[in-house]
């Protein structure tokens, strides 16, 4: 979940823990709900960055059905694993891991509609490269969906408005979307 530089990536034993924390959080809290206010379209290309262990690969999946397209990417192998195994139980034919290094991608320029980056803002230790990357990646009329994590709002803000390459289109409390300039 981590997308630093590979050498601060999260420990082994930190991703285990983190795993079963979500695994606790899931048992009261449905994501399907959240995935619904994405607004996410059928036929659309998803990329769920910084995935963790794929909580969202199924409903992501779901959400854009067969003609469509999910990309499970996180900096962690151990990531990776877990989220090859969701798309084996659940025959996931439009999901697709990636492995990130540093924090690129080997997603085609201007290839995905959503982006999704949720509670990995807070780790990222330097936010205008990964901003640079996700700008890469989306279309022109894409969205990114962006939580802040564990941090402040206005840190999230800032860190928008510091990489100079989105615009914030909507805000609630869950969450920002964001348009490329």
């Amino acid at each position: 979940m981590i997308v630093r530089d590979r050498s601060d990536k999260m420990s082994d034993f930190g991703f285990k823990l983190m795993v079963y924390m979500y695994w606790v959080v899931d048992l009261f809290y449905s994501s399907e709900k959240r995935i619904k206010s994405f607004g996410i379209k059928e036929g659309a290309a998803v990329l769920d960055y910084a995935c963790g262990p794929g909580r969202y690969v199924r409903g992501f999946s779901e959400a854009v059905g067969e003609k469509g397209k999910v990309y499970a990417a996180d900096i962690h192998e151990l990531a990776l694993s877990y989220v090859k195994k969701r798309i084996e139980k659940y025959n996931l034919r439009n999901a697709v891991p990636v492995l990130v290094k540093g924090y690129h991608c080997d997603i085609v320029d201007k290839s995905v509609d959503y982006i999704c980056a949720l509670d990995m803002l807070h780790q990222v230790g330097e936010p205008g490269k990964l901003f640079r990357e996700l700008h890469r990646m989306m279309k022109k009329d894409g969205v990114l969906i962006l939580d802040d994590g564990h941090q402040k709002r206005e840190r999230t803000r800032a860190q928008i408005n510091e990489a100079n390459l989105w615009k914030i289109v909507e805000e609630n409390k869950d969450h920002l979307k964001c348009a490329p300039k």
